[in-house]
């Protein structure tokens, strides 16, 4: 009999297309990945991964197996599905994945009208980037994900994931009161090309967003701070220390000091709840759903 663990590990291998990948995206050591993956040979009784320079590549037998892991898998996501959605309620556990300013703006509400609304369901929040998400919701870590892409640059949303749109978060900018500009109706970045920028850490989504954004318009940005939080993006410029792109959702209270200006043309990053196509039928995630969207902001007319 094959150990559904062990099939998990090849199918994050397969995925992963290496060990430290696999060990990276299943939180273990590399060690623990080798020794699944020896284990599973002698269950299957044939060879499933052979070295390749300093790493591995599977056989065409390990190649095999990981296909059969893919479709198992998803299986059992939809006997879940289905278990849930024939007791026809939203309870046990409901694990989520959003980035910070969705954990702020969305989800006081939206947790709130799940404890009233389905007091069995055990909703818990995780913070974390969107491409992060997206990675533990595909290997079965999460069962929900709250992501964003932006106007200009699409999600790539991998395949076995479905997803609906929540709403589009406008985003304006942000600059100190007393700049020179702080009086125009609106801006285009174009406007604050030479100015000192305020950005999110590299490697964030939204800070490879704004670098492709200026990037595409000629614009090499001057980033002298990096923050994760909005707020304290905009605690920054209330000091007079550069100017920032402000997305709306979560972002108040904004601290005397901040003009926010809206972009000429106007930029948005559309938000999206995402889950495996083997789950979008369980009643806690239809309710998770209906709850976010309640708490989304209402569309600008």
């Amino acid at each position: 009999m094959l150990n559904i663990d062990r099939l998990r590990v090849l199918h994050a291998v397969h995925h992963h297309g290496s060990v430290s990948g696999a060990a990276l995206a299943l939180r273990v050591t590399t060690s623990a990945v080798s020794q699944q993956l020896a284990k599973l040979e002698r269950e299957a009784g044939q060879r499933l991964s052979v070295r390749n320079g300093r790493g591995i590549r599977l056989t065409d037998a390990g190649r095999l197996l990981a296909e059969h892991a893919d479709r198992v898998l998803s299986q059992l996501e939809l006997a879940h599905a289905d278990l849930e959605a024939q007791r026809g309620q939203a309870v046990g556990e409901l694990r989520v994945g959003a980035f910070a300013t969705a954990a702020r703006g969305l989800f006081p509400a939206a947790l709130a009208a799940l404890r009233e609304d389905h007091p069995r369901l055990r909703p818990t929040l995780r913070e974390m980037e969107p491409d992060a998400a997206l990675t533990v919701l595909a290997r079965g870590d999460i069962d929900l994900a709250v992501v964003l892409d932006w106007f200009n640059r699409p999600l790539a949303l991998p395949g076995g994931l479905g997803r609906q749109p929540l709403f589009d978060d406008v985003a304006d900018l942000a600059l100190p009161v007393d700049h020179p500009l702080a009086d125009r109706a609106e801006l285009d970045l174009a406007d604050l090309a030479d100015e000192p920028w305020v950005s999110w850490p590299p490697g964030a989504t939204c800070h490879d967003w704004l670098m492709f954004t200026l990037r595409g318009r000629g614009i090499e940005p001057h980033i002298v701070h990096t923050a994760a939080e909005h707020h304290t993006q905009l605690a920054l410029i209330a000091a007079g220390l550069g100017v920032a792109v402000a997305p709306r959702l979560g972002r108040t209270p904004v601290p005397e000091g901040v003009a926010l200006i809206p972009v000429r043309g106007t930029i948005t990053r559309r938000v999206y709840a995402v889950w495996r196509e083997g789950s979008g039928a369980r009643p806690s995630i239809r309710a998770a759903v209906t709850a976010l969207s309640a708490a989304s902001p209402a569309p600008l007319l």
